[in-house]
């Protein structure tokens, strides 16, 4: 296998075209992993340069390729701009602070669940094509950086374009427009990101991406209270959170520390979805609480929230989903699916989405 010294040894044979040095001796080479096989890298410029440096990231990229025993090359670029101090003389305006609205997009709901495995991501992409069958203008962000999920659920695969370095054409299918680092790494690569990486990602895909003029993004958030869940909430307004939970009592634990966590960053809770919550068995048609039932109308009732829905646990929902067409979209007249179109029909009905 190819170790960290004998990448950086390729990459130092990489041109600076600033400098005239090697881009490593430069600085610009960041947050180097080599694991095997696999090895990821940032070059870190000035957003002005990214038409410049294009073609240096991937002459280091395919450098790093040629190598024996690397089988798998991430080169990024990544901006950054060194912001002058303020200026306090008077007659100027301050820099904005706290949330900064997007251009063309009038509303930013975001889906969160306290724990993983409640179903969050199925909920998100189907309510995203169901919000679009009620022809509503829909983006769907996975912001689950860890875990991208919507890529396969919804159908779409390659490589999302960028016609001027700087900002980022997403995908659509199914009504939807789609942004997820899915699309940014292979579907079997772990992203093995700190926190202000995470960050990072979370405002580029925000903010550096042509999302067009939306009536409503959405945002699959990961499971937790991290910081994806902060910056999201501290950088952008968002118009309220839907918590996606599961009946049983140890899903409502998780799911009352996001709501408290939407509580301290002042974000309205839209209300929760009891997703899984009967099952009715498809030979003999007896229904089953496979997980309890009614602990998330409880919950919704003891904080003074609606209850959005209770979703079914079917198995069409979830071959729908692995098969890249949202049972909304595969199976609109079954239950399942008018169980989302009703929840889009009434988020619509409250200016919500």
């Amino acid at each position: 296998m190819a170790t960290r010294d004998a990448v950086l040894a390729e990459l130092k044979s990489v041109t600076d075209p600033i400098s005239g040095g090697d881009i490593v001796s430069s600085g610009m080479v960041r947050a180097l992993t080599v694991e095997d096989g696999t090895v990821r890298f940032v070059i870190e410029i000035d957003a002005s340069q990214a038409k410049m440096m294009e073609p240096v990231r991937a002459e280091a990229e395919a450098k790093v390729k040629a190598l024996d025993g690397v089988n798998n090359v991430s080169a990024m670029l990544t901006a950054h701009s060194a912001k002058a101090p303020p200026d306090l003389k008077p007659g100027r305006k301050a820099e904005p602070s706290g949330p900064q609205p997007i251009p063309g997009i009038e509303r930013i709901v975001a889906i969160a669940s306290g724990k993983g495995g409640v179903g969050k991501s199925t909920v998100s992409a189907n309510l995203a094509c169901a919000l679009a069958a009620e022809g509503r203008r829909v983006g769907l962000l996975d912001a689950d950086v860890y875990g991208p999920s919507q890529p396969r659920m919804l159908g779409i695969s390659g490589r999302p374009a960028s016609p001027d370095g700087k900002t980022i054409l997403p995908m659509r299918n199914h009504g939807v427009t789609m942004m997820s680092m899915g699309l940014m790494t292979n579907e079997d690569q772990a992203v093995v990101w700190r926190g202000p990486m995470l960050m990072g990602a979370l405002e580029q895909m925000m903010r550096q991406v042509q999302w067009g003029a939306l009536d409503v993004l959405l945002v699959d958030l990961p499971p937790g209270t991290g910081d994806v869940q902060m910056t999201l909430t501290q950088k952008f307004p968002v118009d309220g959170a839907i918590v996606v939970s599961t009946p049983q009592d140890v899903a409502l634990l998780d799911a009352r520390k996001g709501i408290d966590m939407f509580n301290q960053m002042k974000t309205p809770i839209f209300g929760l979805i009891e997703n899984m919550s009967t099952h009715i068995c498809t030979k003999c048609g007896h229904e089953e609480h496979v997980f309890g039932h009614g602990g998330v109308a409880a919950e919704a009732r003891k904080i003074g929230v609606p209850l959005l829905a209770e979703l079914p646990l079917h198995l069409d929902i979830r071959l729908a989903a692995d098969g890249g067409a949202p049972i909304v979209v595969s199976k609109p007249e079954s239950a399942e699916a008018q169980s989302f179109r009703s929840l889009a029909r009434d988020l619509i009905a409250k200016g919500q989405a």
